[in-house]
């Protein structure tokens, strides 16, 4: 499989890796049958996303989408960053191999996890502002 430059730099110099520990919101989605699971972690001043990392076990594309995913929501407003798309996310990293592309669903759906838990916890339902997450029905085994 070819990588770009981007996704091979993002897997070799991971941004934004670690916990927060008084986290605003955690999200964490994937599949222990593709072995892909990604956890995100953000904390949140006046509507922006202030700081933001992850925990990601998986492949390199994996840790390369979760890296890229969160440097495309710091410093951006909770609307901002649920407007992010799993194509923003590839197309940031010039382009996946189409066995990797739900590498970046999950992405996405982690970040949109961590701001449901940040509404939750404001005692905000979160599924009519996000929708519902879903689950990782992408998986082919891609390890």
């Amino acid at each position: 499989m070819i990588y770009s430059e981007k996704v091979m730099d993002h897997f070799t110099n991971p941004r934004n890796v670690g916990e927060i520990a008084d986290a605003d919101g955690v999200g964490e989605v994937g599949n222990a049958k593709c072995g892909d699971i990604m956890k995100m972690y953000i904390k949140v001043d006046d509507g922006v996303i202030s700081d933001v990392k992850f925990k990601t076990f998986g492949c390199g594309a994996a840790i390369a989408t979760s890296s890229m995913a969160t440097e495309l929501i710091k410093g951006k407003t909770i609307d901002e960053a649920l407007k992010l798309t799993n194509k923003a996310v590839v197309e940031a990293l010039e382009g996946l191999p189409p066995a990797k592309l739900h590498c970046s669903v999950l992405a996405e759906q982690a970040m949109k996890s961590a701001i449901a838990d940040y509404y939750k916890k404001q005692g905000v339902d979160p599924t009519p502002i996000i929708g519902d997450i879903g689950d990782c029905e992408d998986c082919h085994g891609c390890h």
